[in-house]
């Protein structure tokens, strides 16, 4: 195992538990690693300070352990049933709801991992050298981990993990291979795409939210935008809106809405979808809605394109803003990690002032307990939220 040597000064951040080594904290190494490798991270006098996998970048350890802990099926096995004792306990694991996130990256200490569980499959996603290198160990550790209530598991990292690596990455089956798609939450049903869907086949991110929507939408005449699977779409119906529209320039997400309305409300006249841009749609619109979604794909990815981001932001809630019936409701997201909570509030009120509405915020949100955010490490805070009330 290579030992890596730490710039006098550089182990401040271990010592508060960060999991992240930055390349310009590294003085030396014993020996080049192979990308992914395991590796110890001494200080600069020599003391260990923590195991993590190394990989080339501007993020080069990640680290696993501060306890010197060997990196094998054991260690897995015991941060896997760790992190499912978590979500029993927050409960969501049992009852009319079979979907949730097993592991969520730094959140549960796993840094470059992520596993989504869909029933009887889980949906398993690197987004790191290592992690990738580790997939069949911590595969055969979730079997043990899950026992019987998992059949298949299905690697999905074709998109997540960096090119430059050349790892000629194919998603794949790394357990069964049962494609049986349709998984449960809060009662209600819809396909997951795990094969060539975005994420891990469904924003499981948004349960909460989705939940908080349906008690919103009764008598309303909903808009979704940016549907994906239409999971806003079906909670508003079960909600008892008057008239639901879900649109998406994907006509595959446009199909898939379809699909999952279909299953829990089939031939309901309350729905109807539509492929084209969202910002042309809403010029456009005559339907008067009063409740309208707003829930993007990240418009940064990284800092560099944060500026523009916040633009596009504020460009498309001043549409809804303009669009939306008196005493309306405006749920509005940003994923965009590079785009803080405070950013994005005040990209959202410049579109209030812009369109010369009084709005009032009626919840902040954020992403729900089984994506927690390791506290030492607050970059792992993505979801922002916010309902409004436009007069």
């Amino acid at each position: 195992m290579t030992n890596i040597y730490l710039k006098r000064g550089k182990e401040e951040s271990l010592k508060r538990f960060h999991p992240w080594i930055f390349s310009g904290a590294i003085h030396h190494m014993d020996d080049e690693p192979q990308e992914g490798e395991t590796v110890t991270v001494l200080t600069s006098e020599g003391e260990y300070i923590a195991t993590g996998h190394y990989q080339i970048g501007s993020i080069m350890v990640r680290v696993l352990s501060f306890c010197n802990d060997a990196i094998d099926k054991d260690f897995y096995r015991k941060m896997l049933a760790t992190a499912l004792d978590v979500r029993h306990r927050i409960g969501v694991t049992g009852g009319n709801n079979n979907t949730y996130r097993l592991v969520h990256g730094e959140g549960d200490n796993l840094p470059g991992l992520v596993i989504d569980i869909y029933g009887n499959t889980a949906v398993m996603q690197a987004h790191s050298v290592g992690m990738h290198r580790d997939r069949e160990m911590i595969a055969q550790a979730l079997k043990d981990v899950m026992d019987d209530t998992i059949q298949n598991i299905f690697y999905k990292s074709e998109t997540t993990l960096p090119f430059k690596a050349d790892l000629g990455q194919e998603n794949g089956f790394l357990l069964g291979g049962d494609t049986e798609d349709i998984a449960i939450e809060n009662g209600l049903k819809f396909h997951v795409d795990w094969l060539k869907g975005q994420k891990t086949g469904f924003f499981i991110d948004q349960r909460d939210n989705r939940r908080l929507l349906e008690q919103y939408s009764t008598g309303r005449k909903v808009l979704n935008m940016f549907c994906y699977t239409g999971g806003f779409s079906f909670y508003a119906m079960r909600g008892g809106a008057d008239l639901v529209h879900s649109v998406d320039s994907s006509q595959k997400a446009i199909d898939l809405t379809k699909a999952n309305v279909e299953l829990n409300f089939p031939n309901d006249p309350r729905h109807e979808a539509f492929t084209e841009d969202a910002f042309k749609f809403l010029d456009t619109m005559t339907t008067p809605y009063d409740l309208i979604v707003l829930d993007p794909p990240a418009f940064a990815k990284h800092k560099d394109a944060l500026r523009n981001a916040l633009k596009g932001y504020t460009r498309l809630n001043r549409k809804a803003f303009e669009k939306i019936q008196r005493g309306g409701i405006v749920f509005t997201f940003s994923c965009s990690q590079a785009v803080s909570k405070e950013q994005f509030r005040t990209a959202v009120f410049t579109a209030a002032a812009s369109a010369g509405k009084n709005v009032r915020i009626l919840h902040q949100l954020h992403q729900p307990a089984d994506h927690p955010i390791n506290i030492y490490h607050p970059e792992g805070e993505y979801l922002k939220g916010l309902v409004l009330y436009v007069e």
